[in-house]
């Protein structure tokens, strides 16, 4: 999807040859690929969903901006930013959604509340998720070289249900973090709670 470019209004002015810079400069080649795949499988499920295509081909491009950061850097963000002091018991897992954005806002100067929240929700999810929310969260764990089973279920549930396709996926993540003894962050169970129910009225 080389073709594509983001209005300057989202990206400050920046081209996505500049973004692809900052991406670069980042993180590595494996993530910077998973990131291109990201980008064009939000914009399929925007198109899908009737969401704003723009907006998710940018979220999903920069969701996983901070993922590489040295866990260090982090936490002297955490603590110099104003951030809530109970992340520094998590990891980059948490930390590149929630204070990912930061790096963004600061080294590339997108500011558009709807992708950087994309984006920040995009790690632990969010009981009030939107269209747009779940579409990064669920590009991000559907994109085409994503092969497990409760991934392959999910890319299925998407072609029809994005709300299942997001319960799909939080459900697998609270297995996986319980199974590896981990600690849960609290918004993401509630996450959970939020989506079980919405997927049980919708069956009722």
């Amino acid at each position: 999807m080389t073709n594509i470019e983001y209005p300057q209004s989202l990206t400050q002015g920046l081209s996505r040859t500049e973004l692809l810079n900052h991406l670069q400069n980042r993180l590595d080649d494996a993530r910077f690929q998973h990131c291109l795949r990201v980008e064009t499988t939000a914009r399929q499920l925007a198109q899908r969903f009737d969401a704003d295509v723009d907006r998710a081909g940018l979220a999903g491009l920069l969701h996983d901006y901070a993922k590489q950061i040295p866990v260090e850097e982090y936490r002297r963000v955490i603590v110099e930013n104003g951030f809530d002091p109970a992340l520094l018991q998590y990891n980059r897992g948490v930390w590149h959604g929630i204070v990912g954005t930061w790096f963004i806002k600061t080294e590339t100067g997108i500011m558009d509340h709807e992708v950087l929240q994309a984006i920040e929700r995009h790690t632990t999810g969010d009981p009030e998720m939107t269209v747009l929310d779940q579409i990064i969260f669920v590009a991000d764990f559907i994109e085409p070289a994503r092969t497990l089973d409760a991934e392959v279920q999910a890319r299925k549930a998407a072609e029809t249900n994005l709300e299942l396709a997001s319960f799909i996926e939080m459900k697998n993540t609270l297995q996986y973090l319980i199974g590896s003894e981990l600690t849960v962050y609290p918004k993401t169970l509630l996450t959970y709670n939020a989506f079980l129910k919405k997927t049980q009225a919708a069956r009722a």
